[in-house]
């Protein structure tokens, strides 16, 4: 057997506003079944690359290959194909909030697929139990569920279409450090028994430590990427403010304990 391929390849990206480049150069490749976290300052480009890797906004220079396909060069009938192969949640959970749980994590299939109700409500199950739902929580609203629940909602359609990669867009923000770490562990459950590719945008360093295989610290328009015990020990001044600070004792504390070893 050969060598595994990356499942995405970002290969010199350049993302420009008017006179303000955020990415000049930007180059990466993600491995299956990995989760791949990436990290900046505030204006370091974090959303934009995620839009940029998700088709949402493309490049002004360079290019994106999801499972050895070009996004970047896709019209919209190409890009809905490929779109239907990963699985995104954002930040606050975007639950329709006049939809109950139910069709909340089965409008994705809906909407792709002719499937009957039976075959929907079969499927409504198995994503609710796969991230720890009951099944009373289908018929609730957004409103009436706690911050975690929103998140897990939105986890569980995220996954409706058996996706192969995931996009997590900051999962654990607003959570408290018990529910964060529970996510932390759903989401490394499901790489493993879904065989998922993850990529996370986060700021908790906590999640880092928890989850990421490997980090990429996107800093002064480019791009550094290493495991996290790597990047832990990089000279460059950001990052050593962020990871040594004091939000950065849980990432030393999760090298002392072995995580990486």
């Amino acid at each position: 057997m050969g060598a595994a391929q990356p499942l995405i390849v970002v290969r010199d990206v350049v993302n420009r506003f008017g006179a303000q480049v955020v990415h000049d150069g930007v180059s990466f490749e993600v491995m299956p079944g990995e989760v791949f976290g990436i990290v900046g300052g505030s204006g370091s480009g974090k959303s934009v690359l995620l839009k940029t890797l998700l088709g949402l906004r493309r490049p002004d220079a360079g290019t994106v290959e999801i499972e050895g396909r070009e996004i970047t060069a896709m019209d919209d009938r190409e890009l809905r194909d490929v779109k239907r192969r990963y699985g995104v949640t954002f930040q606050h959970g975007a639950l329709f909030t006049s939809l109950t749980v139910a069709e909340n994590v089965t409008l994705p299939v809906a909407e792709a697929l002719d499937l009957d109700e039976a075959s929907l409500a079969q499927l409504l199950e198995l994503r609710l139990r796969m991230v720890g739902l009951p099944l009373e929580a289908a018929a609730k609203y957004p409103a009436q569920l706690s911050g975690g629940m929103v998140k897990r909602v939105a986890l569980a359609r995220a996954l409706a279409l058996d996706p192969a990669i995931l996009f997590l867009d900051e999962p654990t923000a607003g959570l408290d450090p018990i529910a964060a770490s529970a996510f932390d562990e759903l989401v490394l459950y499901l790489r493993d028994t879904l065989h998922l590719t993850v990529v996370m945008v986060t700021h908790d360093l906590d999640t880092l430590a928890r989850t990421c295989d490997r980090v990429a610290v996107l800093v002064d328009g480019k791009v550094i990427v290493d495991t996290l015990e790597g990047i832990v020990a990089n000279e460059h001044p950001w990052i050593r403010h962020y990871f040594h600070g004091g939000r950065g004792r849980a990432v030393r504390a999760a090298q002392e304990d072995g995580r990486g070893a």
